[in-house]
């Protein structure tokens, strides 16, 4: 059990710091400032992100079948990777649970 928990922490706090970089670094960057050069040299945080939400996602349900979760909080869960600090204060939780 403790390789699902290690897993999920470790891709929670990804999914959470790749976030709060996707939404205070790329996002204002793309939108507020007309410097293409600038904005070119963000451009692998959106990929990074895409490319290992899904990664996240799968670990958190294997948590969540693992821990026999709810389907509410299964989804809470899943749903914790789209916000920045969600994530991270869901594997503080899980943290604090004493499941690790």
């Amino acid at each position: 059990m403790s390789g699902v928990i290690i897993r999920f922490r470790i891709m929670a706090i990804w999914a959470g710091a790749m976030s709060l970089l996707l939404w205070f670094i790329y996002m204002p960057a793309k939108y507020l400032i007309s410097d293409g050069d600038f904005y070119q040299r963000f451009i692998w945080i959106p990929i990074v992100h895409g490319f290992t939400y899904p990664i996240y996602l799968l670990a958190a349900l294997h948590l969540c079948i693992a821990k026999r979760k709810s389907l509410i909080s299964t989804g809470l869960f899943l749903l914790a990777g789209t916000l920045p600090v969600a994530s991270i204060w869901i594997e503080r939780k899980i943290r604090g649970q004493g499941l690790s």
